[in-house]
């Protein structure tokens, strides 16, 4: 079979006139000089060792070169009689790095297989909205707290058992999450029309969108592809899940670590915009004093007016704040589609946190319990 004309490009690192590393090989492969096939092929077997920057990031490690070069590997099986150049499905390459440049998410995941998925969660949330308003923030926030143990994989859904332990429990989760019983009968809606399709991992994600624009905030599109973990950590939810009483330094850090920014920080604390908190175990407090059913900028207003609810959300707008966080908060309250497109744009980047793709996880039959 033929040698790659490229290969002198190679040298121990797999180059292609110098356009971009895409692998490095190990030299013993690079001094051999194997076929274009025997590269191509090779890619998701033993010789990809090291891969490059882009495709290791955390938002790309659900990424699997044997989906993402299948048709270069067909290219190579079914042309044998003609040499196929490396250079020549970069191209291809790139494009299907990009398409999978969330972890394996995409827009249109269920469009074959649950092509109604997104109509059918918006009925059911409308209803269940409907009935009961509070329950916009609590699937939101349901939302936040599972995204932020293990990454957004329905493991906050999962029930304690004799034999497992969830996380609903957890410090940072009790007496604070509910909703799951709503989520179950989404999962029960959308089950009815697409049996075993759709993971709960991303019914959550859309019924926590559909929660936003419900109570009059903004939508966006969700990442689709999702897959339910097979587990839960109550150790890592009790360390993970923010507690209302940090400052702003260690609330920076927290969201750092999983790939947030400040700006993602304060966005994303604006869903104080709706709902309640509790103080102790039985009295409701509203974490927006003015429109607490009502998804607006008016949360940002209370901070400057020092009454925020939680030390969490005054520290974004406290005495000795960092400025940084100051502009932020007055950007927001003179402009409330700026804060509408920057809350959407955490929202989407909260549910790239670790996704579990491919062939990890389950899709569960029910979203309490493991198949």
């Amino acid at each position: 079979m033929a040698k790659c004309k490229e290969w002198q490009l190679f040298e121990p690192s797999f180059l292609c006139g110098g356009f971009l590393r895409v692998w490095r090989l190990p030299a013993s492969v690079a001094a051999s000089g194997p076929s274009c096939a025997l590269i191509m092929t090779s890619i998701g077997s033993p010789y990809m060792l090291n891969p490059h920057p882009t495709v290791a990031s955390p938002r790309r490690r659900g990424l699997t070169l044997n989906s993402i070069l299948i048709y270069t590997q067909k290219l190579a099986s079914q042309e044998s009689n003609m040499e196929v150049s490396l250079c020549s499905v970069l191209p291809l390459f790139m494009l299907l790095l990009v398409s999978t440049a969330d972890g394996g998410l995409s827009a249109t995941f269920y469009e074959r297989s649950c092509p109604k998925l997104e109509a059918i969660v918006r009925k059911s949330m409308r209803e269940i909205v409907r009935k009961e308003p509070r329950m916009a923030a609590s699937i939101l926030r349901l939302s936040f707290h599972d995204c932020f143990v293990n990454g957004c994989d329905a493991s906050v859904l999962l029930a304690d058992t004799p034999t497992f332990t969830g996380e609903q429990n957890a410090k940072r989760n009790r007496n604070s999450i509910r909703g799951m019983d709503k989520i179950e009968e989404v999962k029960t809606n959308v089950e009815a029309a697409c049996s075993g399709m759709v993971s709960c991992a991303d019914i959550l994600a859309l019924a926590a969108r559909d929660a936003v624009v419900l109570a009059g905030g903004p939508s966006w599109t969700v990442l689709l592809g999702r897959r339910d973990a097979r587990m839960a950590n109550q150790t890592a939810a009790n360390i993970n899940i923010p507690s209302p009483a940090l400052s702003l330094g260690i609330l920076t850090s927290r969201f750092s670590a999983k790939g947030l920014s400040q700006r993602d920080l304060v966005a994303l604390s604006g869903v104080h915009t709706i709902g309640f908190t509790r103080n102790g175990s039985v009295t409701l407090l509203q974490l927006d004093v003015q429109t607490a059913d009502i998804f607006d900028n008016a949360y940002y207003q209370n901070l400057v007016a020092q009454r925020g609810v939680l030390r969490s959300d005054q520290e974004l707008f406290g005495d000795d704040t960092d400025r940084s966080t100051k502009s932020i908060v007055e950007r927001y309250i003179g402009n409330e589609s700026l804060f509408f497109r920057d809350f959407a744009a955490a929202m989407v980047s909260m549910g790239n946190i670790s996704p579990l793709t491919g062939t990890g996880g389950e899709i569960r039959k029910n979203c309490s319990k493991l198949n």
